[in-house]
């Protein structure tokens, strides 16, 4: 599947922007509908958070968080293209972010700073749920009580540390989303 030439941002300061978006093989950028979805979840929760959008693509769910008064979003892809991509639509929307070129899995391997939000949406082609939910949960990357968004194919099978509970979830077409809390792992934290 091709990604389209553009997506537009759903809501926020940014409504209605268009995303530029390279025509790369097998980008799938998260449909406008999941989007809504989910930060009219997020509305109590997103502003003033520390997000990371791991393998990022092409941004859409990075600054969707931007555009609803997420602090600050740090992106992290691997591919250039995209890397240029999102650092020229960054730009061009008069936003400011951080947007790290690396693997995610390499990246997730240095000093760790701790989210509000993460959004992993890894390519459905690397299985990279478990090992990464591993990595964040282990690494400190997680505030005690994160929120954390997962995509995935539906019917996928992957393991998520006991700390993330289901929060809400949604299927759209072949894709499964669901939004988990963590809670600390010592229940008197």
């Amino acid at each position: 599947m091709t990604a389209p030439g553009r997506i537009r941002v759903i809501g926020g300061s940014l409504r209605n922007s268009r995303i530029e978006v390279p025509d790369l093989p097998g980008l799938r950028p998260t449909t406008d509908r999941v989007r809504e979805t989910l930060f009219n979840w997020l509305q109590p929760v997103v502003e003033g958070a520390r997000c990371l959008d791991l393998f990022a693509g092409t941004g859409a769910l990075g600054l969707e968080a931007l555009s609803r008064g997420a602090a600050a979003v740090t992106f992290v892809e691997r591919e250039p293209r995209l890397v240029a991509a999102l650092k020229a639509n960054l730009v061009r929307l008069k936003v400011a972010a951080e947007v790290v070129g690396d693997d995610a899995t390499r990246w997730l391997r240095g000093r760790a700073q701790p989210f509000d939000l993460v959004l992993l949406d890894p390519p459905f082609a690397l299985d990279a749920w478990t090992d990464t939910a591993r990595a964040l949960e282990d690494g400190g990357w997680l505030a005690p009580r994160a929120w954390i968004y997962v995509e995935a194919p539906r019917g996928a099978i992957f393991a998520l540390p006991d700390t993330w509970l289901p929060h809400r979830q949604g299927q759209a077409g072949d894709v499964a989303y669901t939004l988990y809390r963590r809670t600390p792992a010592d229940p008197l934290s």
